[in-house]
């Protein structure tokens, strides 16, 4: 804890001010990844997983156009967003909701399903967000370690109990780029008690390029317990207007528009995504960018010395000798003189190891020469 938020949270807790239930100060704030590096140099910002292909042309078409409108509240339920992202993934269209990002489909999850004395899992390296919104709910988080840096499905199940409510699984998993084969979400899926929510979070799903992988779709199209979130802060390169989505049974999507707020998502956000979500060729280009690049940065930091977990997302986890001055702390002080901004994550558990998002092909190749340089192999 840092200063600035011991000084807040004692000022908080007065006597003489209002002060928040319990367990909200509990609550560890999210810290998004840097933006800036040293002043003056070229900056390579690889730390919040963005894409390097910018934004699809089409939607940036249809931001020029709403912004002419901007006087007017956007279509509440965003009725022809949820329309296109039906039409592309062939599904019902009144089984989706869209939020302010993924993250806020995944707190109202939260917040309508989790009360005091609940618990909800998810896994030891998990997207620290499902932490948060647990907390925030007043229920109480069951954290199942991994294998291998990889989700457990062995590990959840024996923390299943009867205050069981919810499991969160990101698949792909962020930061470490793992995945569970679809074989393992099923057989997860199977052994939960049928009230229990499975919530699938595929933020990187459109990545992912392995026969044994499935987002959750069929079986959030399926089953009465089972619930999928996507976001286009990733692939589509809308990160900056928070757009998000979920699919899953009828009975869930109601609950969850009952305490959706009004007018949750801009109107400028829903033009965006229904031109990207259209835009097929961007969403090919993205990948295709990626399958080039997440290979050959693993393999020429793999040629440093540095072990990478192998990842099938847009970024990869990179660890680092537990030697003096080779620490992670010391290569990301390093790239960070150089311009080279990339993700610390030591707040999920991994203190020796940074996150590097795939980047353009300036940035990759920016960045492993400074680390050849950092570790003297230049």
């Amino acid at each position: 804890m840092n200063e600035m938020t011991t000084v807040k949270q004692a000022d908080v807790l007065r006597s003489d001010r209002p002060q928040p239930k319990p367990g909200v100060l509990d609550i560890a704030a999210y810290v998004p990844g840097k933006s800036k590096g040293s002043h003056g140099k070229t900056l390579h910002k690889l730390s919040s997983n963005e894409t390097p292909l910018g934004t699809s042309p089409a939607a940036r078409e249809a931001i020029e156009t709403v912004a002419r409108k901007l006087e007017l509240y956007p279509d509440g339920a965003a009725t022809e967003l949820r329309a296109a992202i039906g039409d592309i993934y062939g599904l019902n269209p009144d089984r989706i909701i869209c939020g302010a990002g993924s993250d806020e489909v995944l707190s109202m999850l939260a917040y309508g399903y989790l009360a005091p004395g609940d618990e909800a899992i998810y896994s030891e390296h998990g997207f620290l967000v499902y932490d948060i919104a647990i907390r925030a709910a007043g229920a109480t988080p069951i954290i199942a370690p991994e294998k291998n840096l990889t989700t457990d499905v062995d590990a959840i199940l024996a923390r299943v109990s009867d205050k069981t409510k919810m499991v969160f699984i990101a698949n792909p998993n962020n930061p470490t780029g793992t995945y569970l084969p679809f074989e393992e979400v099923r057989r997860l899926h199977e052994n939960l008690p049928s009230h229990v929510l499975l919530v699938l979070d595929a933020a990187y799903g459109e990545y992912v390029r392995r026969n044994d992988y499935e987002s959750g779709i069929e079986l959030a199209a399926t089953s009465e317990n089972v619930f999928m979130t996507r976001t286009f802060s990733k692939i589509y390169g809308l990160a900056n207007l928070r757009l998000g989505w979920g699919f899953g049974p009828a009975h869930v999507i109601d609950a969850l528009n009952r305490i959706r707020g009004p007018f949750n998502i801009s109107g400028v956000a829903i033009a965006a995504g229904i031109a990207s979500v259209q835009d097929r060729d961007f969403v090919n280009r993205s990948v295709e960018h990626n399958d080039q690049w997440l290979p050959w940065v693993t393999a020429e930091l793999e040629k440093l010395g540095l072990t990478v977990t192998p990842s099938v997302g847009n970024f990869v986890l990179v660890h680092f000798p537990d030697e003096d001055g080779k620490r992670a702390k010391d290569a990301d002080a390093y790239l960070l003189e150089r311009g080279c901004v990339l993700r610390m994550v030591g707040n999920y558990g991994l203190p020796n190891s940074i996150r590097m998002t795939i980047g353009s092909e300036e940035s990759n190749r920016t960045v492993v020469a400074h680390l050849a340089d950092f570790l003297g192999q230049a």
